[in-house]
């Protein structure tokens, strides 16, 4: 009869430990890379939001001062108005019409201005609705890149440990955080908690 050798059981566990140890180190890589697009993500919504938030404070303080030119040519208009009512009768033909011509040039100022005023204000609203948008972003980045943190550590741990159980841990965890990644690209939902 010919002899038939037996595999080694401690060889058998050695290969499985590292055929399990190279899956679970090349999943870990994936998370790293994971995590990787989640900080980009987390640091350009970050940007965004500053960015959005100083561009709507500048436009906020254009629109005071047109609000503030608009109010000195209506105050303008109104003592010279008050003036020609008090003693235009008095004035001659000459200067009436030089009053009446100053007070038109007021009134036009002050209709652009409004105009004005009202295209800075809609500037000023869309920056703020960029930034709240942003904002609204934020929070998903950072729980993402929090929970694919810990799965590689707990990916770590699992190697070391040669522990599905802790691998399986470590893999909920990643999925979870790489949808909060997705939706902080995407935000296809909102959580309350976050916001």
């Amino acid at each position: 009869m010919p002899e038939v050798e037996l595999p080694n059981t401690e060889e058998l566990a050695e290969a499985g430990r590292k055929q399990f140890t190279k899956k679970v180190a090349l999943t870990t890589a994936v998370f790293a890379v994971m995590l990787a697009v989640t900080s980009l993500g987390g640091n350009n919504a970050t940007k965004e939001m500053l960015l959005a938030q100083q561009q709507s404070s500048d436009q906020w303080a254009f629109y005071q001062s047109k609000v503030i030119r608009q109010h000195l040519y209506n105050i303008e208009k109104m003592r010279m108005e008050a003036e020609l009512l008090k003693s235009g009768h008095l004035m001659s033909r000459e200067d009436r019409g030089q009053y009446e011509a100053a007070l038109k040039k007021m009134s036009d100022e002050e209709r652009r201005y409004d105009a004005e005023k009202k295209k800075i204000e809609q500037q000023a609203k869309e920056l703020e609705g960029e930034r709240d948008r942003y904002r609204t972003k934020d929070p998903y980045f950072d729980y993402a890149e929090v929970l694919l943190q810990i799965s590689i550590v707990m990916a770590s741990i699992s190697i070391l440990a040669v522990s599905r159980q802790i691998f399986y841990f470590a893999l909920a965890t990643s999925i979870l955080g790489v949808v909060f990644m997705l939706n902080g690209y995407l935000l296809l939902f909102r959580i309350p908690l976050f916001h």
